[in-house]
């Protein structure tokens, strides 16, 4: 079985089981306590906030342990508002961030504050001049993440921490998926990450708040790091996630180049091997493990089923593989296509071998699932003069699309191909298929029932 979800959560690194299990025989005691067993545990406490501060950049009174890499972002972000709150009550966030974000900003806006969504470009990158206008006198906070979790894009993180600083706000980075890789580099002024991305324990978030942000850690006071995480420390857990980020960084510089080779393997051939596929992300300004494409014509469960029976475990940000039934919010704010979405995040040590396996069972496994998909239960196509209405109401993703693709040669050059869907991943699909395949998406209108969407066909 071949493991390429990585980015969800990284393989236990060799160094930090060794780490953990040793730590469970001499870490166990309260390190606030004046005895040897806590004198002990305070020192596998600090050593280890020694190692996290170095590789974070970040002084040791800096860096705080949390439970998780989302308790990390939410103490982050409420105590630097609350922290600053005579500013003003102006948050601003990317279209991309992780959910931890995005969810903390709906708390803050539910209360009573205002919220700026900075949009992206098709790469999935912010640009320095969007943040920048979106910066106000009362803007207590700015975030952006160091990477995207979904596309493997970096984000201008130095650019806009300099914008930031400039206009007096700080910037909270969400470091989770690259902190293994290095520092982030730029005058941040918070950062989060998470210890199960670069192969550390789950259960272990780092914190850093720089010297001289305004802070004020939100909920009931606690003794332990410093008042911003509450409860005992996780000292085991603790000291083998610093152990395997300083290892992982130790390995970096070689497994970075020897990744980005076999993901861009797998950029370079997947369009090749499969027809009708979007390759999405920034070409250049991304993480070395990650690659994501977008198959037309393929539910992405159902994809995500076939690879894994052949040995292949991927993930996907397809509207198709949530409970609700909405396209994956970074695919959305790129303007991608979200069907058929697959995301393969290389753990270190994976094998040119498994990726040419891997690239030899896609083609079938695509085709497969297109097959089954490809004669779905007719749809009406109603001709208008120059003109055909699908009625594609009651059917999901990617039904609206295959139906679209099949009658768009059945009007001539100019007419037009009216798609009624209740579907909301189809307000992303139908433009992102019109843009792949050369066509005109005029837009959309209310129906009596859904969604009206009117294409035009060009060639």
């Amino acid at each position: 079985m071949a493991y390429f979800d990585a980015a969800s959560s990284a393989p236990l690194h060799p160094v930090a089981r060794q780490a953990l299990l040793a730590c469970l025989d001499e870490g166990w005691a309260d390190p606030a306590r004046l005895y040897r067993e806590g004198r002990r545990a305070r020192m596998l406490l600090d050593a280890a906030r020694e190692t996290a501060a170095e590789a974070v950049g970040c002084r040791t009174d800096e860096l705080t342990f949390t439970s998780s890499g989302s308790g990390a972002v939410h103490t982050g972000i409420s105590g630097a508002l609350a922290g600053r709150r005579r500013v003003g009550r102006h948050l601003i966030v990317s279209a991309v961030e992780h959910s931890s974000v995005l969810h903390s900003a709906e708390v803050f806006e539910a209360a009573g504050g205002s919220v700026t969504e900075v949009p992206v470009l098709r790469t999935g990158a912010v640009s320095v001049e969007s943040y920048a206008d979106a910066l106000r006198p009362d803007t207590a906070l700015a975030c952006l993440q160091s990477a995207n979790h979904e596309v493997g894009t970096r984000q201008p993180v130095a650019d806009v921490a300099e914008a930031c600083r400039a206009a007096g706000v700080p910037l909270l980075v969400d470091a989770a998926q690259s902190l293994g890789w290095g520092p982030v580099r730029g005058d941040w002024s918070l950062l989060a990450a998470s210890a199960h991305k670069w192969g550390g324990p789950s259960g272990v978030g780092l914190l850093a708040v720089r010297k001289g942000v305004r802070f004020a850690p939100q909920g009931p006071v606690d003794e332990r790091e410093s008042g911003r995480a509450a409860g005992f420390e996780n000292i085991p857990a603790i000291v083998a996630a610093a152990a395997s980020l300083r290892a992982v960084r130790a390995e970096a510089a070689e497994e970075s180049l020897r990744l980005r080779e076999l993901t861009e393997l797998i950029r370079s051939r997947v369009p090749r091997l499969v027809p009708d596929v979007e390759v999405v992300g920034d070409p250049e300004r991304r993480l070395p493990g990650i690659v994501t494409f977008s198959c037309l014509y393929v539910d992405g469960e159902t994809l995500l089923h076939e690879l894994d029976r052949a040995g292949f475990s991927v993930s996907s940000g397809s509207s198709c593989t949530s409970s609700t039934l909405t396209p994956s919010h970074v695919l959305k704010a790129m303007g991608v296509l979200s069907e058929g979405n697959v995301r393969v995040s290389l753990p270190a040590g994976t094998t040119a071998q498994d990726v040419e396996r891997f690239l030899e069972v896609l083609p079938q496994a695509v085709a497969g699932v297109r097959e089954k998909l490809g004669a779905p239960v007719a749809t009406a196509a109603v001709p208008r003069g120059d003109s055909l209405v699908v009625d594609a109401l009651g059917r999901r993703c990617p039904i609206p699309v295959i139906e679209l693709a099949k009658v768009i040669g059945d009007v001539p050059v100019g007419g037009t191909v009216r798609v009624l869907s209740d579907d909301e991943a189809a307000r992303l699909d139908i433009p992102a298929w019109c843009e792949m395949r050369g066509q005109e998406y005029v837009g959309e209108e209310p129906a009596d029932r859904g969604t009206a969407y009117l294409i035009r066909r060009t060639t």
